[in-house]
């Protein structure tokens, strides 16, 4: 089982992004997905959830209304769309599989003018 992330990078205040979440060794469109995020020296928190079908999804409140969790079961990818991105948002993003307990590495998004 392997995630790999990629998409982030520095971006102004205000800005977008979109992570991709490349998923290999199991079956994708079985499994509930999500993203987490882990900003320096805070504890790693939960952002959005899909289920294996793309829907329902669910967002924690912090980015609810400006990032969007979407994934295509065909390329065995999950995304996030993130959209109005805040300082606050600067933080190295995880994709997950809920039920396998396993992550990806992790990649690293900056908001910062």
């Amino acid at each position: 089982v392997q995630l790999v992330e990629s998409g982030g990078g520095l971006v102004q205040p205000g800005g977008s992004l979109r992570l991709s979440c490349a998923a290999s060794g199991f079956t994708f469109s079985n499994y509930h997905m999500s993203w987490h995020r882990q900003a320096p020296g805070k504890e790693r928190e939960w952002v959005a959830g899909i289920s294996s079908a793309g829907g329902p999804t669910n967002y924690a409140d912090s980015v609810k209304g400006r990032f969007t969790i979407s994934r295509d079961n065909a390329k065995n990818t999950l995304n996030l769309q993130m959209n109005s991105l805040k300082p606050e948002d600067t933080a190295v993003y995880y994709c997950k599989v809920p039920t396998l307990k396993v992550w990806g590495q992790g990649t690293q998004v900056t908001v910062s003018s």
